[in-house]
């Protein structure tokens, strides 16, 4: 376990997926990380790249040729190096192989890079394009799960999500991991939206125009809160596990396939493309509040 400590905040991760694994309040030792049991769920923030989601028959076709990917893509199962790594800062590295090109023919190089600032954690994420010559098509995405807090006094519809800047969430329903192009309409309570299991029986809710770039996790039993903001990622997914103490905030650059898309890459809705030797940054911020 790699960690880094401000003496507010202490993070720990796996080199394996550059996977967030706890976020501790050093004073009150409070947990902000999901747990990782995998009677619900056993993973905790993992890195969603090349693709977000799931592909139609778990295929792309690109310049006529097919290659496979499984859902959310290969980043989070594979092995990073650590770059660099200081008191409250660490970098994770993840550069195209033999093996990447097989499934994605792209030449490309992953930082993230992790630091804490007094009560928060900043996440950046770096996407290079190495080639000399060749544009780089991809998605990219954060599936951090926060842990909901249930006990005596509070349980899991005490929480609530608050929005900033939206009065209604317009979610595309998932169907066998592809996209409907229908939309749902949720109407938030003043910018809240409570939490409910009921709310992610059909998996996640995937939102293509949320205004919001900051939302609030809080719980009507205390003062405890969590700030996530987040830059350049245009698409949000908000999912928790039935009967499960999380919530997973996440925000996307790229999504699933929709049922009816073609399969070519280049065409998917959402991807993303860099020209060669460019770089693509986007970052999230979580701060915890006690």
């Amino acid at each position: 376990m790699i960690q880094i400590n401000n003496g507010i905040l202490e993070a720990s991760f796996l080199a394996k997926g550059a996977e967030l694994k706890s976020l501790i309040t050093l004073q009150s030792e409070k947990e902000w990380i999901w747990e990782a049991n995998p009677v619900f769920w056993g993973k905790t923030s993992p890195i969603l790249f090349p693709i977000v989601g799931g592909l139609k028959n778990d295929t792309y076709r690109f310049k006529g040729e097919s290659f496979q990917l499984p859902r959310h893509g290969f980043a989070r199962d594979m092995e990073f190096e650590v770059r660099k790594h200081e008191n409250n800062l660490v970098v994770f590295g993840l550069a195209s192989s033999e093996k990447t090109l097989r499934l994605f023919p792209f030449d490309f190089d992953l930082e993230v890079e992790y630091s804490l600032e007094d009560n928060a954690l900043l996440v950046q994420y770096r996407v290079r394009n190495v080639s000399e010559e060749n544009q780089l098509w991809f998605s990219l995405g954060a599936h951090p799960a926060f842990t909901i807090e249930v006990n005596e006094q509070k349980s899991f519809s005490d929480y609530m999500l608050n929005f900033e800047e939206d009065e209604a969430l317009h979610p595309h329903p998932l169907h066998n991991n592809l996209l409907q192009r229908k939309r749902e309409n949720i109407t938030l309570q003043n910018g809240g939206l409570p939490l409910s299991y009921p709310l992610f029986e059909n998996d996640a809710l995937v939102l293509t125009d949320l205004e919001s770039q900051r939302i609030i996790l809080s719980n009507s039993k205390d003062n405890e809160k969590l700030i996530f903001s987040f830059s350049n990622f245009p698409y949000f997914g908000i999912w928790s596990a039935k009967n499960a103490n999380f919530v997973c905030l996440e925000p996307w650059a790229g999504i699933a396939d929709f049922e009816d898309h073609n399969g070519e890459l280049t065409e998917k809705f959402g991807i993303n493309t860099l020209q060669p030797k460019a770089e693509w940054v986007a970052e999230w911020k979580v701060e915890v509040l006690e």
